[in-house]
């Protein structure tokens, strides 16, 4: 029998923050419809992201993918860049 093995979280988000070295603090947007009242409302979150070649900036769209324990804060490492910042 098969199992499928290291079927981590990939998520799309913004960097928000640059200012550590191979450390960037990216955003993730959820939305959902509010069970009882039917609005949708909007949580953000923001993750610590490894990002070895400090290849990342401000503003940039980014492909997250979740791993094992980097340092304290750290459990998100950097896929790659969708889009660049303008």
């Amino acid at each position: 029998m098969e199992t499928a093995r290291n079927e981590r979280k990939e998520r799309v988000g913004f960097v928000v923050s640059d200012a550590m070295d191979k450390t960037r603090v990216v955003e993730l947007q959820r939305t959902y419809r509010d069970p009882m009242y039917g609005k949708v409302v909007r949580r953000s979150s923001k993750v610590k992201v490894h990002d070895e070649g400090n290849e990342s900036r401000v503003g940039d769209k980014v492909l997250i993918m979740e791993t094992r324990p980097i340092s304290r804060d750290k459990r998100w490492r950097l896929v790659k860049i969708v889009e660049k910042a303008k």
